[in-house]
């Protein structure tokens, strides 16, 4: 199946709060699909005013959307061992069981870290796709900032790149240059953390912002879909 221009996979991460107050009602308003990365690191058992509870996260799967796998403790991969990544990868893909959510079929690593041990864990527990950050094609910023489009042409499916990394440092002209790129089998991949990042306002970003960015996509007919979608338009390697 060739990959459209104007294609969009959005990415959330961490389970904030307002990915199910505030986010999800308007992807629903404009009929677009998104992956929510659920981890129980950081603070996510025990500041439940900043973070999801697992009866919310299973909302949003009811609400149509794709649960992916952000790892139990949100440690850097790179600084694990195989056992104990696999561990906290478990420990979600279960947790997701627990509340009738389907085991996890796309990962993202936390922190943006990765490497080739880490990524031939995900191969084992069989993960279609997995998202990591802009680097090394683009220098990291933590605020936000700009990325390569995923080719599948030439991008392994467990790395697939961030396109745009919202935050302080990201703003509407970052935003059309990532939509730019996805053109010529190229797809645009968006992360976003909480609409507001109360907890970490160095990925913040403001929701007249966010509604300004998913407006802009519905006038202008991006085909704005989960990582899992993917799967019909690429094939397995």
């Amino acid at each position: 199946m060739r990959i459209p221009d104007g294609l969009v996979v959005l990415t959330f991460d961490d389970g904030n709060k307002s990915d199910l107050d505030f986010v999800a009602p308007l992807l629903k308003s404009h009929g677009f699909g998104a992956t929510f990365f659920i981890t129980e690191g950081l603070n996510f058992l025990t500041h439940k005013q900043h973070y999801l509870t697992w009866p919310e996260v299973k909302q949003l799967h009811d609400l149509g959307f794709e649960i992916g796998n952000h790892t139990q403790c949100h440690k850097n991969v790179t600084q694990q061992s195989a056992e104990e990544l696999s561990a906290d990868i478990v420990h979600i893909d279960q947790r997701c069981l627990d509340y009738g959510i389907p085991q996890p079929t796309t990962f993202c690593y936390p922190g943006y870290q990765h490497n080739a041990n880490a990524t031939e864990v995900l191969n084992r527990h069989k993960f279609r796709f997995a998202r990591r950050g802009v680097a090394p094609e683009f220098t990291y910023d933590s605020r936000g900032g700009r990325g390569p489009a995923y080719d599948p042409e030439v991008h392994y499916p467990l790395l697939i790149p961030t396109t745009g990394a919202a935050g302080p440092h990201w703003q509407w002209n970052d935003f059309l240059w990532a939509l730019d790129q996805a053109e010529k089998g190229k797809i645009c991949i968006l992360t976003f953390h909480g609409v507001p990042a109360l907890e970490h306002p160095w990925v913040n970003t403001e929701p007249v912002q966010f509604e300004q960015y998913m407006q802009h996509l519905k006038d202008n007919r991006f085909q704005v879909v989960a990582l899992r979608d993917l799967a019909v338009m690429i094939p397995s390697s």
